[in-house]
């Protein structure tokens, strides 16, 4: 419940901006190791490595959602999707992303803009940029020109930069839907 709660839609803000932000562990994949295969923004990517998570641990799609619920003041991926719950383990996150886009739409909010950075040493960012970006896209229901994805590297300087680690920012801008639909 947020302090905007009791107002009609028409009276909230115009526009609001939400963070997300994530970070997991990439350990070898198992059986010699804890990772998981590597998920990033719902694609299946070869690496040697993958997150260590209880989902599936789409860093990418995690910080998404958390971007999303942060915008309207409500409960964060923790809180909504546990990791002590069994049944989201080794979950798909579009699951995650799939229900903050639906509690944004019934908060009368829609998605304005969407940047994400990714901090990765490997694999690269720049050859799956634009599937990324049209992945996105798909889940959120937006133009994929609303979509923005970089990244970066850590330059060998702690867990990331050694590839251990996978660290995502995202900031979305949303905007209030009018009555009937009308933005």
């Amino acid at each position: 419940m947020t302090k905007n709660d009791h107002l009609a839609p028409s009276e909230r803000p115009q526009f609001r901006i939400g963070h997300g932000y994530d970070l997991h562990r990439l350990e070898p994949l198992a059986p010699e190791g804890d990772g998981r295969p590597f998920v990033l923004g719902g694609l299946a990517l070869e690496h040697d490595r993958g997150p260590v998570g209880h989902s599936d641990g789409d860093a990418l799609l995690h910080a998404v959602t958390d971007a999303l619920l942060a915008s309207v003041c409500l409960p964060d991926i923790g809180e909504l999707f546990p990791d002590t719950d069994p049944v989201h383990e080794g979950a798909a996150s579009d699951r995650f992303l799939l229900e903050a886009v639906k509690r944004l739409a019934s908060a009368a909010y829609t998605i304005e803009n969407l940047d994400c950075t990714i901090i990765l040493e490997r694999p690269k960012v720049k050859p799956i940029k634009a599937a990324l970006r049209e992945n996105l896209a798909r889940l959120l229901g937006v133009p994929v020109d609303r979509v923005n994805v970089k990244g970066k590297t850590h330059e060998r300087v702690d867990a990331v930069g050694e590839g251990r680690a996978i660290e995502v920012h995202v900031v979305v801008l949303v905007r209030r839907i009018d009555a009937g639909g009308v933005r």
